[in-house]
């Protein structure tokens, strides 16, 4: 496995470091001004992930205002990850990688059947409803997600599709909560396409406080 220095060293107090397996779900609360850190350990490993108000979680990530918001359907630093009610919940502060899916939503037995004619897979829904369930949270809830670390290009003709990742062992996402935030993700099982790089690996999970706040 190669190793980033980077994201060795954090200026705050580290609260959770934490390795997620790879096909496996994970939530807890980010309270306002931590940051969360996802790790991409091996490369090429995607992360979808959701994200809610903490104190109501009827308020959650809205993908088509957080894209129209800001015109631009990518994700980069200084990207906000805005709330139906156009309140902010994340803002992305840095990131190593450069390339992350705001359109392609999760992968579920059902549309694993339909695209590649397998039945019963391990899949992100199903993950996120095992997860979501610990908050209290269930099918309703599960809305259009980010896909930390995937590929999707979209061409002129709008023509797209799940690409081989471009994200290199140790890459990473930090995002700073713009409130009390129930974070939710799935790192993905999936191994028909190449969003997984066919081969599902671990992820590092990181949440940090400034000094300034702890």
């Amino acid at each position: 496995m190669a190793k980033n220095p980077d994201f060795e060293t954090v200026d705050g107090i580290i609260l959770r470091d934490e390795i997620v397996p790879p096909g496996r779900p994970w939530g807890a609360i980010v309270k306002k001004g931590d940051i969360l850190r996802l790790v991409d350990l091996e490369g090429q490993q995607a992360v979808d992930f959701l994200c809610y108000n903490a104190e109501n979680p009827a308020e959650r990530y809205n993908a088509a205002d957080t894209m129209k918001i800001q015109g631009n359907i990518f994700l980069s630093k200084g990207t906000v990850l805005y709330s139906g009610m156009g309140n902010k919940l994340f803002t992305l502060i840095a990131d190593t990688c450069g390339r992350h899916d705001t359109i392609g939503g999760c992968c579920s037995a059902e549309s694993n059947f339909v695209r590649y004619g397998v039945k019963d897979t391990p899949n992100c829904r199903d993950n996120f409803l095992e997860i979501l369930a610990e908050f209290g949270l269930g099918k309703k809830d599960i809305v259009a997600n980010i896909n930390f670390f995937m590929y999707v290009p979209v061409r002129p003709d709008g023509a797209m599709g799940i690409a081989d990742g471009v994200s290199a062992p140790g890459s990473y996402v930090d995002l700073k909560a713009e409130m009390d935030v129930l974070a939710a993700l799935s790192n993905c099982p999936q191994m028909h396409n190449p969003g997984a790089g066919y081969n599902p690996t671990p992820i590092r999970l990181m949440v940090w406080r400034s000094r300034g706040l702890a």
